[in-house]
Order: structure tokens, then C-alpha cells, then sequence
């Protein structure tokens, strides 16, 4: 019997079965879903802030004490700046601020996250020391992207979906003159680094170097060397946390996966 045509035929469907099965694949990854969350991001803020007010500039990279820090958003107007954190999830999402890890809980999986709140503030901070300019002109903004559902009361700067435009524009004090606001966006411009594979590629592995408690890392306030405790009082005793070794002098800390 001659199996020829049944496997050509069996090779024609791999031409196409085998592609879908890969976008599939990567439509799962962490890395689409965080872009699918920023390309949504983007484009409801193209239609709903005005051009002419709020001036935008996107996938940040800026180098910090130790190492480097990656701020999806920056919005930049006369009534503020504001740094946006983008989250693209699905499930119940539980948090509140002070909270070192938030949960998601999809059916009856169970999984912990970063408190974007922890994560953003650090992108607040380089931005506050790139430009010098005073900490309460810059705003921290999480948006949640995606199929996901608070399920405990959210700070008013944490937002789902186009949740975020209206947190942008209830502010309407203006903080800046138009002289200022271009001055300022040519210094995130001037002040970033390049938008290119070895920059992001770089950025990744200090971020896996932070994980690992062997690698050395220094203060991101002081520059001093960073140690490794653990919190002996209180609702997070027990929890380890990098502190810095200039304490009390310099008071700075981080979770232990940050």
C-alpha cells in the first residue's frame, strides 16, 4: 500500500497547524501579555489625553544605583507628572498598600505577586532624581489590563482598564509651565537609555542578579553595600528584606525579591 499521499497530506497540516500552535504559545508568555497590557495602555491614552496637554513617552529605561529600572509609562503635563505602572492579568486580584505581595487567584490556583505600588515607587524615585524636581509633582498610577477583578478595596491611583485617564485628569492644579514641560521631557529623553535588545537584555539579568541573594548589591539611595535581615517585630516578622548597611544614617530597604 502506498502511504505517499497520507503523508503529504499529514505535511500540508504541519504547515499550518505547527505555526498556530506557536503564536499560541507566545500569546501565553509573560513577555506578550506585559506588551499586550502597554499597547492597550497606549492607545487609550493616544485618543482620550489631549496631544497638546499631556505629553507621552514610553518603555523607559533609566539607570539607578544598582543597576537599572524600566518604567512602562510617562505622561508629562503642566498639571503633574505621572508614572504608569501597566499590569495585564485575569482573575481575582486582592491587595492593599502596605502590602509587600498582592495575590491573584484564578478559579482555585492561588499565586503571588510584587505590590505594583513597591514596584512603581522605585520608578517614581529615578524619575524624582533625574529631573530634580519635587516629589509631589510625580504621581504613581497602576493600571490593570486584562480580564481581572478587584476584590478588595484599591488605593484611588490603582486602576482598571481606561479607569487610569480619569485619575490623570482629575488633577487640574497646574504645577508646571509649558516652559517647564518641555524642559522636562527633553531630560527623560536626554536622560534615558538607548531603546534597543542590549539595553533591555541587561536590564533582565540585573534583575535576576537582584534574586539571587549571593550577588552583592549596593543602596539605591546611598550607593552603600545592601544586607540581608530579617524582620523580627511585627506583621512581618519572620519576612527577610535588604536593608542598608549605613543604617541608621541611611534608612532604606527593599523586599528580599526586589
Amino acid at each position: 500500500m502506498d502511504f505517499s499521499p497520507i503523508v503529504s497530506e499529514a505535511l500540508k497540516m504541519l504547515w499550518w497547524v505547527l505555526p498556530v500552535i506557536i503564536i499560541l504559545t507566545v500569546f501565553k508568555t509573560p513577555w506578550f501579555k506585559g506588551l499586550a497590557g502597554e499597547t492597550v495602555v497606549k492607545l487609550v491614552a493616544k485618543l482620550r489625553l489631549p496631544a497638546d496637554t499631556y505629553y507621552p513617552i514610553h518603555n523607559i529605561t533609566l539607570p539607578t544605583p544598582d543597576g537599572t529600572t524600566q518604567i512602562d509609562h510617562v505622561f508629562v503635563s503642566r498639571f503633574g507628572i505621572f508614572v504608569v505602572e501597566t499590569k495585564n492579568m485575569k482573575g481575582w486580584i486582592f491587595g492593599a498598600e502596605h502590602q509587600a505581595q498582592w495575590t491573584q487567584k484564578i478559579y482555585k490556583k492561588s499565586f503571588r505577586f510584587q505590590n505594583p505600588l513597591r514596584q512603581n515607587y522605585k520608578h517614581v524615585k529615578a524619575l524624582e532624581s533625574l529631573l530634580g524636581v519635587s516629589a509631589d509633582t510625580i504621581h504613581s498610577v497602576i493600571v490593570f489590563t486584562g480580564e481581572s477583578t478587584f476584590k478588595t478595596p484599591m488605593p484611588v491611583n490603582v486602576r482598571r482598564g481606561m479607569g487610569y485617564i480619569s485619575y490623570i485628569k482629575s488633577f487640574r492644579t497646574p504645577v508646571f509651565s509649558e516652559r517647564e514641560v518641555q524642559s522636562i521631557v527633553a531630560h527623560i529623553q536626554s536622560g534615558r537609555l538607548e531603546l534597543s535588545r542590549v539595553t533591555s537584555r541587561r536590564h533582565v539579568q540585573q534583575l535576576q542578579a537582584r534574586a539571587d541573594v549571593s550577588v552583592k548589591r549596593n543602596c539605591p539611595k546611598c550607593g552603600s553595600a545592601m544586607v540581608l535581615r530579617t524582620a523580627k517585630r511585627g506583621t512581618h516578622a519572620g519576612n527577610q528584606f535588604w536593608g542598608c548597611s549605613a543604617f541608621p544614617k541611611c534608612r532604606a530597604v527593599q523586599s528580599s525579591n526586589e
